[in-house]
């Protein structure tokens, strides 16, 4: 029997196809990789059928039970955003529970203006290109700002609890939404195998992405490695 947290569960769904495959954290490989072309929007009887029979296999395959997934949309619905700020700071650096606190405002002020949406992905940019090392020892001229732009990746909560109801039926629960074309851009002609770089990314492959984990998953508090940028 392989250990659930040895593996990773991902089930990516798209106008095009759907894929569900199974990746062996220890041994950086794949247990199972399955998917189905479709040439139409999302059918709920093809997509419930293509989850329950694959769900059978994999169990069988690794003789433990799917409990978590992680569900990876492509679709037109997904916004993507990005949201400015410049704040005045008062210390030669900027502390890191200053740029945490700097975050936590930057998405609040996300949930205010789009809180019909859950995101999938908070993406630390900056038009300035700041690498990382500087954000906590900034030298430039205007040492007494600091400029952050924040990407949002994220997906309406209708769209959501949709995907919600039919894993519940099969007594899955998903654990996080990922963007398909936010892990696509990864990719190279050399390096195109979606389950990889999706394992990847999950695992903090972007130090620029900051990790976010809800309460009703764990009960360790709603940011889990909250500024993996910094760690």
């Amino acid at each position: 029997m392989i250990e659930e947290t040895d593996f990773e569960t991902f089930l990516y769904i798209s106008k095009n196809k759907y894929q569900i495959f199974v990746y062996d954290k220890n041994n950086l490989k794949e247990l199972y990789n399955e998917e189905v072309k479709t040439n139409v929007d999302i059918e709920p009887n093809n997509l419930s059928k293509f989850i329950d029979d694959n769900i059978y296999k994999i169990e069988k395959t690794i003789n433990n039970f799917i409990r978590n997934i992680i569900l990876i949309i492509e679709d037109d619905k997904i916004l993507d955003v990005t949201i400015s700020i410049k704040k005045k700071y008062y210390e030669k650096s900027i502390a890191q529970k200053y740029l945490e606190n700097s975050l936590v405002e930057v998405k609040d002020i996300f949930r205010e203006n789009y809180n019909d949406q859950i995101i999938m992905h908070m993406i630390i940019v900056n038009n300035h290109k700041i690498k990382n090392d500087n954000l906590l020892n900034n030298s430039n001229k205007n040492d007494d700002y600091l400029f952050l732009d924040i990407n949002f990746i994220s997906i309406p909560n209708k769209f959501t609890f949709y995907f919600e109801k039919l894993l519940e039926d099969h007594q899955v629960k998903i654990r996080r939404y990922m963007s398909g074309n936010y892990i696509k851009s990864y990719l190279s002609e050399d390096a195109n195998n979606l389950s990889v770089m999706a394992n990847k990314l999950n695992n903090g492959l972007n130090k620029d992405e900051v990790q976010l984990v809800s309460k009703s998953i764990e009960n360790r508090g709603f940011f889990e490695r909250f500024f993996q940028l910094f760690s």
